[in-house]
């Protein structure tokens, strides 16, 4: 199985965008879906993660600017991208952590770049 991203680009100062990222195929026992993103020259980072399917996680940056959604029958997570900041610019890679026993597994999107400039 593997995620599917989409929706990166480049947009102007205070411009929207939304994020996609569907999965292959089915993955069960799905416990967290996210997004991360890394800057050039800088670490991955989260930004905005359903945790356990209970509570929503967001980077203090992105607070008030982003939301995430998802579409559990689809296999689908969504971010939506307000009011971008050039400090934005990065790939953002959407990840699925499901717990396949006896472990946890991690599946990673293969990024997509989001470029904020005007």
């Amino acid at each position: 199985v593997q995620l599917q991203a989409s929706g990166g680009g480049l947009v102007q100062p205070g411009g929207s965008l939304r994020l996609s990222c569907a999965a292959s195929g089915r993955i069960d026992n799905i416990n967290d879906m996210g997004w991360y993103r890394q800057a050039p020259g800088k670490q991955r980072e989260p930004v905005a993660v359903f945790i356990s399917g209970v509570r929503t996680n967001y980077a203090d940056s992105v607070k008030g600017r982003f939301t995430i959604s998802r579409d559990n029958a689809k296999n689908t997570v969504y971010l939506q991208m307000n009011s971008l900041k050039p400090e934005d610019t990065a790939v953002y890679y959407c990840n699925f952590r499901a717990f396949s026993f006896p472990r946890w597994v991690d599946y990673w999107g293969q990024g997509t770049l989001v470029t904020v400039s005007s």
